[in-house]
């Protein structure tokens, strides 16, 4: 069941009117409803996986207690191990069995050695990566003592199988969202307004933005080798505007979701095209992937408290790490590689934690110097994303190398006026609400009613007119 379905339209208005209708019967009624509801949206993708996704939940509710109730250090690591284990195990053999076989066959084909490895002809089932991280976090937090275990199980399930954020994030924390769970939610029609808002500005971006751009972009990266530099770059830049349009409408709308029901998730994206360096780009992109990261592998490995090199080793660990959390695919883990690469320059200038504010906060233009930085920033992170998109590294090489021939001064095949104008729009929108949760969470506020409305008419005319049926999420596929 997609964001963008009729099923969704359907689905949604139900769920709340049983929600509110029984919000005077306390949490656990509101948690029970929601649980069976985001097992059944769930089930709606594959009803085969829905028992690993129990299964999974099960596992670290039982570990979790279990961690909480050890009289010894060594008793509480073995549980911690045992969860550990069991969810990377689970994760490995579905997401990452085959590329290490093929991967190990390559290699001994180099050699001489020629032997055909048993592979798996299975699916990916669908959110196996978030929902696995949910647990992990949260055993860790209870292992690490930073967090009570969560005694009821509803609430936990809830935890992790919360529909808005099952599929594809945030990657959600126990200390975040499990105290919002554990206590009554009243209607707020402040804050229902509020995620409609998000909602719509989610769905503009994919449905009009995002599907948009990734038309033009599919048909540019299958037919990179016949096309010119020129052409090559715009189809970079439509892919890299596709990826993020695509992910971030997904948490606009997961996140106004979640506002419906009275509850607040982690804020995914925060403009990462704005920002003025690398550093500050992966602040702003996947924040609830990058902090994970950041809190259970850099921290552990010692974080910044070493010397340049220690830091330069722990953050290139954890970019590649993140690049093959994306998939099972050589360009993922060079995508990562590259991008632990750019931030090394920072890290040895110092400059790393130079741009925490927002660039040109309080401002209705960057300076020349912003600009320029940001525009840097934009095209450094275009050349890694024709990696993370392309087939192979030998196909994104050749794609880059096109990029760099005498053929980038032509002009491009591929023109949409419809599509520059849409993008121009949709930057000068996302520009003026870079300070606020969302593009629209302040715009037009304090404009006349009848503008306001225009506005919003505006988008939902935009949307219906320019909407692919029902095309999948990018990130759905990690």
């Amino acid at each position: 069941m997609l964001f963008n379905s009729i099923d969704f339209a359907i689905f949604l208005p139900i769920v709340l009117i049983i929600y509110w209708t029984m919000a005077g019967r306390g949490k656990q009624a509101q948690n029970l409803i929601l649980l069976c509801s985001s097992l059944f949206f769930y089930a709606c993708w594959d009803w085969r996986f829905l028992s690993l996704l129990i299964f999974s939940t099960l596992l670290d509710f039982y570990s979790a207690i279990k961690i909480s109730q050890a009289t010894t250090r060594t008793y509480k690591k073995w549980w911690l191990i045992l969860s550990i284990t069991i969810n990377l195990g689970i994760l490995g053999v579905f997401k990452y069995y085959n590329f290490f076989v093929i991967s190990f066959s390559e290699a001994l084909s180099g050699l001489g050695l020629h032997i055909n490895f048993w592979t798996l002809n299975i699916l990916l089932p669908l959110g196996i990566s978030f929902y696995t991280f949910h647990g992990l976090s949260y055993i860790i937090d209870i292992y690490k003592d930073k967090i009570l275990p969560e005694k009821n199980i509803i609430c936990y399930s809830l935890f992790v199988c919360f529909f808005p954020l099952l599929v594809a994030g945030p990657i959600e924390r126990a200390t975040h969202l499990l105290p919002q769970l554990n206590k009554p939610r009243r209607f707020s029609y402040s804050g229902a307004v509020d995620g409609l808002r998000q909602i719509l500005w989610g769905l503009f971006k994919k449905l009009v933005i995002a599907d948009k751009c990734g038309y033009y972009a599919d048909i540019i990266f299958n037919n990179s080798p016949s096309l010119s530099g020129s052409t090559l770059l715009l189809g970079a830049i439509f892919f890299s505007i596709q990826i993020y349009s695509d992910f971030a409408g997904y948490s606009d709308i997961a996140l106004g979701t979640a506002r419906l029901f009275g509850i607040d998730l982690l804020r995914n994206f925060a403009n990462p095209y704005f920002s003025r360096d690398m550093a500050e780009f992966w602040r702003r992109w996947h924040i609830s992937l990058s902090t994970w990261f950041r809190d259970y592998l850099y921290i552990p490995l010692g974080g910044s408290k070493g010397g340049t090199l220690f830091k330069i080793r722990n953050t290139l660990i954890i970019f590649i790490v993140s690049g093959f959390w994306h998939g099972a695919n050589w360009t993922f883990i060079f995508w990562g590689l590259l991008n632990g690469l750019y931030i090394i320059p920072l890290i040895l200038s110092k400059k790393n934690r130079n741009n925490l504010d927002i660039v040109a906060q309080g401002k209705l233009l960057p300076s020349l110097k912003e600009l320029f930085s940001m525009m840097i920033t934009f095209f450094l992170a275009v050349f890694g994303l024709v990696i993370f998109r392309a087939e192979n590294l030998s196909h994104a090489f050749h794609f880059i190398s096109t990029i760099f021939s005498s053929s980038l001064f032509t002009l491009p095949t591929i023109r949409s006026g419809v599509l520059f104008l849409l993008l121009g729009i949709f930057i000068i929108v996302e520009w003026l609400g870079r300070e606020q949760q969302y593009a629209l969470a302040a715009l037009g506020l304090r404009w006349p009613a009848t503008l306001r409305w225009a506005a919003y008419y505006s988008i939902v005319l935009a949307i219906i007119y320019f909407a692919v049926a029902e095309k999948k999420f990018l990130y759905f596929q990690f």
